[in-house]
């Protein structure tokens, strides 16, 4: 009698939209169920309450101020809603969809929450129906902006203004950010020619320049901002641990040939626009993304770092970005450069801002994936300086303040990379100059 074969989805065919979705969904689900296993329920909605109070501009860890359950349920449910409207909008999955949600979930546990987002939103929406064009062409660009939400939660807070006024001052602000943003992005997409992955904290870090210096000029002063929980790494390196490692098994199950495909996305550079669920397949990817996640993870556990909102926001940004761009070979060399910064510049590598750099200065991979492991770790120990320092010129309104810095350090470094790199190969013909 033979005997009757093994469960695999592979022996299933290719996955449907929807199913792809539903994996997708799963990974919020998770979070908002831990979220209320770790917290009573009476607990996470006074903590969410606090959350959509409290300012949100860097750094405000979530976790700190409302609770983790109140952090989980947050950022579980505002990805959860952003998978439903790639979802209902008719859009294939796609790497950008993998990215956009993930970044959602990750800054949800540390600047956007359920209330202070939507107007940006609401701006991308005027734009698309200004241009005629369908929201499906900008709607990744309004969940990356949401990343400027602290400016909306800010002008809430400003305690002069009648209620009024200040909600319909925001909502102005946020239509404007969102109107703004799509021709800005494009824009800045030409200065580092997709070597920052980050395009959209690049432009955002310039409205916000412009918006901070705005309320500055009327007197409206914004304060630094550190709230950072400790001492939960066992708990949350437990958590992550468990669902990555259930990527990486899951990623198995679905594919025979995942790890050759995943050997594939290895030689690639990762300049922005690449998306491996459309060049490899949705198995390669969520492998990918499983690796990433564990090798982030202990990169941050090895230097003493603290699993936190922020941290595991990181974490999480790097996740996604494992379908449209990072992998080990590209995201080391720059992390590296960084934790070489924290051993020889003034400040240490532990410090908060750091372990924000170290994590998120991998919006650089694509340098490093290009020009070599030599030129990525230049490119974090310069990146590490700049994401340190030009946050003051927002006071920590955009949350991908790495982005912005990214952003700077890409635009700076790759024509001259280019342009040395073009001498060697006229050399090596004996053309002159």
């Amino acid at each position: 009698m033979t005997g009757q074969p093994s469960f695999k989805f592979r022996n299933c065919g290719p996955l449907s939209r929807r199913t792809k979705f539903q994996i997708l969904a799963l990974v919020p689900i998770y979070f908002i169920v831990a979220g209320f296993l770790l917290q009573p329920f009476d607990e996470i909605w006074r903590g969410i309450i606090t959350i959509v109070r409290e300012p949100d501009f860097l750094i405000t860890d979530y976790i700190a101020i409302g609770g983790i359950g109140a952090a989980f349920v947050n950022a579980g449910v505002l990805t959860l809603l952003s998978i439903a409207i790639v979802y209902f909008l008719g859009m294939e999955m796609s790497g950008h969809t993998i990215t956009s949600c993930f970044l959602m979930f990750g800054f949800s546990l540390f600047g956007k929450n359920i209330l202070n987002i939507w107007a940006i939103m609401m701006g991308i929406c005027l734009y698309s129906y200004y241009h005629k064009t369908s929201i499906t062409r900008y709607i990744y660009v309004g969940f990356y902006g949401t990343c400027l939400s602290p400016v909306i939660t800010q002008i809430m807070q400003i305690g002069n203004l009648p209620l009024a006024v200040r909600l319909i001052l925001s909502i102005f602000v946020g239509l404007s950010i969102g109107f703004v943003l799509p021709p800005l992005s494009t824009h800045t997409h030409y200065s580092h020619k997709g070597y920052s992955l980050y395009n959209v904290g690049f432009a955002s870090g310039i409205i916000a320049t412009v918006i901070v210096s705005l309320m500055k000029s009327f007197g409206i002063d914004i304060e630094a901002r550190l709230i950072w929980s400790v001492g939960q790494n066992e708990l949350f390196a437990r958590l992550l641990l468990f669902l990555f490692l259930g990527m990486v098994i899951f990623s198995f199950l679905l594919s025979d040939n995942v790890g050759r495909r995943y050997l594939e996305i290895l030689k690639t550079y990762g300049i922005s626009g690449t998306d491996y669920v459309k060049s490899e397949g949705f198995a390669p990817t969520l492998l990918n993304m499983g690796i990433n996640g564990i090798v982030s993870m202990l990169v941050i556990l090895m230097v003493g770092g603290d699993l936190n909102g922020p941290t595991i926001g990181g974490i999480f940004t790097i996740v996604g970005f494992s379908a449209t761009g990072k992998h080990i070979r590209n995201i080391l060399p720059v992390m590296a450069g960084v934790i070489l910064g924290g051993g020889t510049k003034i400040w240490s590598i532990t410090d908060p801002n750091a372990l924000l750099a170290l994590l998120l200065s991998t919006t650089l991979a694509p340098v490093a994936g290009e020009f070599g492991v030599i030129a990525g770790i230049l490119a974090g120990f310069l990146h590490s300086s700049v994401a340190l320092n030009v946050g003051i010129v927002y006071g920590g309104m955009n949350l991908y303040n790495n982005g912005f810095a990214g952003g700077l350090i890409a635009t700076f470094m790759v024509p001259v990379l280019q342009s040395i790199r073009d001498r060697i190969a006229r050399a090596k013909t004996h053309v002159s100059l």
